[in-house]
């Protein structure tokens, strides 16, 4: 006897899971069906069933679970029914039993949509009030992580621009596609002949894409390279940057704040993320401010601003930084009581074969080498041979800072890694698009009208919606490098981008949370441990010109999950 007839129709009638009235309704029509049985009354019902509610909830993919057991489970041969003996009934009998379990049938997790609320929890929905928002320029999705039962969904579905939650895509796809201990490999050649500590050729660098290549890990490359004795380079330093496809050097920034660090362009040999740290220390008695600059670099001017008085407010306004070429001026006065503070920009006025050679030279010299020739552009050549390797941290350190700092320019430079080949095309975000989009698929996640344009979220083209993101995260739950993906997000209260926030509220370090924030797009996205240990999935958006005013309405509703989530 086959396996399922053990268990029947009427054990899976009696766990409940179906609706009665519409169950009812589909067994009357099966009886007209046995008292006629003709063509247009099983069309009729056909149609009925297609059509019920209930048969529309089963389109999604994690309802049907279950729902195959228990339709096959009526051995219809065995029937005394003689409709069902009769032959001109033999063929079509089976589908209308199948269409009939399909509605009875129903796996309690297919009734979820009759607990959900529609309506936005009263706290939030007068935060959007107050600023000015209308209902439906948000969309919401919170749901409990482990049965995926949906507790709020308002506008889950549309599509809205999500600000730097996208990160939380890129991050995900690159721990599942690459691996937690996936590491980054910066490779030195040489070209030429070593004469004692005399290099008679090129010494050539290939960038691997390494996201978190900082001026620290370069110096510990060129002590390495010291140690294997040599100390001056009487050719060429030469740059391989084909792994990634180069973006032109004067590419638009986002925003036309060109200095901003965000604005930052990735790059298969990307250094400190092409940044400059400045800091500035007001000392009494002196004119100007005393600076320094990290990453040092050769050849690089900096003109400190002179000491003023009043308060100490926003430093990029107060000093207005002006770059040009490899000088940095200030047309405002550094405050005294602002002490010491550190001023970050984007170095776009070097390209990234610029500043990396300024670094480098700097560094060379600094630790007693020399190099003769410039600076140029290549691929690694066939004569060329290997004498060092330097490994980045894993991938579950980069996307710390990723996620946690909500770092731009290290998540386009992952989302080019997901399709970087070395000696292969150079990787395009487009490409790298794509393939995000395929592991959607397979994973069983609906990415309908997502658009993934550099996985970052500093885009003005990138689209999700939230039940896409909730998804997401609930799937990352149920995967073995959860702990990695977790430990990425910002703690509330404690650190990242959330270090500043519900410091005052229960819901403190019981959130991990994604933020994100352009003009008119203020966005939240992780998961909440509920004030009993359940923890649920919390994804809001909000794409509004008021939607900065939102961001104390983002922390009640965090607080409502922590309350309200079980």
């Amino acid at each position: 006897m086959p396996a399922w007839r053990s268990y029947g129709v009427a054990k899976c009638l009696a766990h409940g899971r179906y609706q009665r009235c519409e169950g009812q309704r589909l067994l009357n029509l099966f009886a007209a069906k046995k008292r006629n049985h003709g063509a247009a009354e099983w069309m009729s019902m056909h149609e009925t069933t297609q059509s019920s509610p209930l048969r529309q909830t089963l389109a999604s993919d994690s309802r049907a679970r279950g729902i195959i057991g228990c339709a096959s489970s009526h051995d219809y041969k065995s029937s005394s029914d003689p409709m069902l003996k009769h032959p001109r009934h033999f063929y079509y009998v089976p589908m209308l039993l199948w269409g009939l379990a399909l509605i009875v049938c129903v796996p309690s997790q297919a009734t979820n949509d009759a607990k959900v609320n529609h309506n936005l929890p009263p706290v939030f929905a007068q935060a959007l009030k107050k600023a000015g928002v209308p209902e439906n320029a948000v969309a919401v999705d919170i749901r409990r992580v482990l049965s995926g039962e949906t507790l709020v969904a308002h506008n889950n579905q549309a599509i809205f621009r999500p600000a730097s939650i996208m990160k939380l895509v890129t991050t995900q796809a690159a721990l599942d596609l690459l691996g937690p201990n996936h590491r980054w490999i910066t490779r030195v050649y040489t070209d030429g002949v070593q004469r004692g500590d005399v290099l008679q050729g090129d010494l050539i660098v290939e960038g691997s894409g390494d996201p978190r290549f900082a001026y620290e890990d370069l110096w510990r490359l060129l002590r390495q390279l010291r140690a294997t004795g040599i100390r001056e380079i009487r050719g060429a330093l030469v740059i391989d940057r084909s792994l990634f496809q180069r973006l032109p050097d004067d590419t638009p920034s986002f925003d036309g704040q060109a200095n901003r660090a965000y604005n930052a362009l990735p790059d298969a040999l990307l250094l400190d993320a092409k940044a400059l740290q400045v800091k500035l220390t007001a000392e009494t008695g002196n004119a100007r401010a005393q600076f320094s600059i990290e990453p040092p670099m050769a050849d690089f001017v900096v003109e400190p601003p002179a000491l003023g008085q009043g308060e100490c407010g926003d430093l990029r306004t107060i000093l207005k930084p002006e770059l040009n070429g490899r000088t940095l001026r200030f047309g405002g006065s550094y405050p005294v009581s602002c002490g010491q503070k550190v001023l970050s920009l984007h170095l776009h006025t070097l390209n990234h074969v610029q500043y990396f050679d300024a670094v480098f030279r700097l560094l060379w010299s600094e630790i007693g080498g020399t190099i003769n020739g410039p600076t140029r552009e290549s691929r690694v050549p066939a004569s060329a041979k290997e004498i060092l390797q330097w490994q980045s941290v894993t991938l579950s350190q980069s996307i710390r800072d990723i996620n946690k700092y909500s770092n731009n320019v290290m998540a386009r430079n992952l989302l080019l890694s997901l399709v970087a080949e070395r000696a292969g095309i150079p990787a395009t975000a487009t490409a790298a698009s794509t393939k995000v989009l395929g592991w959607l698929s397979s994973s069983g996640i609906d990415a309908t009208g997502m658009v993934l344009e550099n996985g970052s979220g500093l885009s003005k083209e990138e689209r999700i919606s939230t039940l896409t993101l909730a998804r997401l995260l609930q799937r990352a739950w149920q995967t073995s490098t959860m702990p990695e993906f977790m430990a990425s997000l910002p703690l509330a209260g404690v650190d990242g981008t959330m270090s500043r926030r519900l410091s005052d509220r229960a819901v403190k370090a019981n959130a991990h949370i994604k933020t994100g924030s352009l003009v008119d797009v203020m966005s939240i996205a992780g998961y909440v441990t509920t004030k009993s240990g359940k923890r649920v999935v919390v994804v809001c958006m909000v794409n509004h010109p008021n939607a900065g005013a939102m961001r104390q309405g983002f922390d009640q509703l965090l607080q409502w999950a922590y309350d309200n989530g079980d």
